[in-house]
């Protein structure tokens, strides 16, 4: 397996190209900031912080009306969006042609090891699901690693980690 400099997908031995964004494995030098790679089984957080990884049970049910609420760890404020079909949750790159919807860098994404494009939230009739887009150091929901591109259920209040990044993620319902 060779990892791609830029967007850190493994590729099959023997490819020239990465499988995933098409940009050379070797030679010229990397014009993009890679991914900061952090150890498996890595727990402990910036600043002294662990992630408790407690499950809160609270509601899985996401209203027609409703909007997320993303109260990340250490920021001024929150991150508030009504969601569509999809949000793409990772750090800008200006040499990437990849751009996340939401986009954690002003959240210290890229010291924290977030990827460009981290994990996805999929709004469905009733309910909304994260997915792991095979990021470098893996997404967390409620201290467990998600198993990439296998969907799990958000409920509100549940706490999701991306790479070393920690936010907790609320339902919000809005008058119409």
């Amino acid at each position: 397996m060779k990892n791609c400099p830029y967007c850190a997908h493994k590729n099959r031995e023997g490819y020239l190209f990465c499988e995933d964004c098409g940009r050379p494995l070797s030679g010229s030098t990397i014009d993009t900031l890679p991914t900061k790679h952090f150890e498996v089984g890595t727990r402990d957080l910036p600043n002294g912080f662990t992630s408790l990884g407690a499950a809160t049970w609270g509601t899985a049910n996401f209203q027609s009306d409703s909007s997320i609420v993303l109260v990340i760890r250490d920021a001024d404020a929150p991150i508030n969006v009504r969601p569509e079909k999809r949000l793409i949750f990772g750090r800008a790159d200006n040499t990437s042609v990849n751009r996340p919807d939401i986009d954690l860098t002003p959240f210290g994404a890229l010291e924290k090891g977030v990827s460009r494009t981290h994990c996805a939230i999929y709004r469905d009739d009733l309910t909304l699901t994260i997915v792991d887009l095979g990021s470098a150091n893996g997404t967390h929901l409620n201290g467990q690693r998600l198993t990439p591109e296998v969907p799990r259920v958000l409920r509100d209040g549940d706490e999701i980690q991306f790479g070393m990044l920690v936010a907790h993620i609320y339902f919000k319902a809005t008058s119409l």
